[in-house]
Parts: structure tokens; sequence; C-alpha cells
């Protein structure tokens, strides 16, 4: 692959491995892959204040996680590709198993 490409697939995977570091921006994407949601709705159901979230909104849309649709006076945000959710799902599965692994380590010392 030519250097110049790698180079840029490797910063645009950076960049959405930092959307994900975050644990309220994972909060954000999990709730919105149950169904598009406005701030306001987001910010009651996750009970935080609404520039955090607003702010957490403006990472996940810059990275194209989420996608934004006015509609009337307000924002509706979505989840912008389902995949993302399962990338997550699949790193608790792999965290799971490393977390029991390590407990069965303590266990061994026990």
């Amino acid at each position: 692959m030519n250097k110049v490409l790698e180079l840029e697939v490797n910063q645009l995977h950076a960049e959405i491995c930092a959307g994900l570091a975050d644990p309220t921006r994972i909060m954000i994407l999990y709730t919105l892959s149950q169904s598009p949601r406005n701030v306001t709705e987001l910010c009651n159901e996750l009970n935080m204040p609404q520039p955090l979230v607003s702010r957490h909104l403006k990472v996940l849309r810059e990275r194209g996680m989420v996608t934004s649709e006015r509609r009337g006076t307000v924002v509706v945000y979505s989840l912008g590709d389902t995949r993302l959710i399962q990338a997550l799902d699949l790193l608790r599965s792999a965290m799971r198993d490393n977390l029991a692994k390590r407990a069965k380590l303590v266990e061994a010392f026990a």
C-alpha cells in the first residue's frame, strides 16, 4: 500500500478508536442503537447535563459515528452505522474473556 495512504488509513482508524475511548460516548452509542433521540431525550435517559452530551455528540458526529437530522426546531441523532455496536459488543466479549482468564490466575494463587 502507498505509504501516504497507509498513514491516512491509520490516522482515520485512530480517530475512530479515540471516538470510542470515552464511556459517555459508548453509552450514547448504545442508547442511539435502540432508537434515534434528540439531545434532551439523551440527557434525560443518561442523566447527564446538556452541555456534556452535546460535546460528546459533536465528537461522534465529526467521526461519522452518529448522524443528525433537523426536525422542526429539534435535532434528532441516530447511530451512523450499526456495525459500531457489533464492534463494541465484540470488544466487550474479548474483555470478558480476558477478565475470566485473570480471575483464574488469581484463583490459582489463592
